[in-house]
């Protein structure tokens, strides 16, 4: 089964609620077997509008990131991030591994 990618693009308004968000979403995502692989680091912004804040967060399955995406942990968090941020989400379903690396 492929891992999937929950890819996030912000720009962040009021840093204290968006504090608050990141918070609870970092609890729900733990709960629900994310694994953050990016957040927060450097960008090199290439095309479309940018955001100065990138996030990668990996899941063992679309139907986990999903599950944690409609999670009451989730929603709880992210009415903190509501007027706090300009917040695009995108759930990336990333290739099947190959044999050689199932055989692992």
């Amino acid at each position: 089964m492929p891992k999937t990618y929950w890819v996030a693009q912000v720009q962040v308004h009021d840093p204290d609620r968006y504090a608050l968000y990141a918070k609870g979403a970092g609890e729900a995502f733990a709960k629900h077997g994310g694994r953050a692989l990016a957040r927060g680091g450097r960008l090199h912004w290439l095309e479309g509008v940018e955001r100065p804040r990138g996030v990668i967060i990996e899941f063992d399955s679309m139907e986990a990131a999903q599950a944690c995406y409609q999670s009451s942990e989730y929603q709880d968090a992210r009415r903190h991030r509501e007027g706090a941020a300009d917040f695009h989400l995108v759930l990336v379903e990333g290739l099947e591994p190959s044999p050689s690396e199932q055989a692992e």
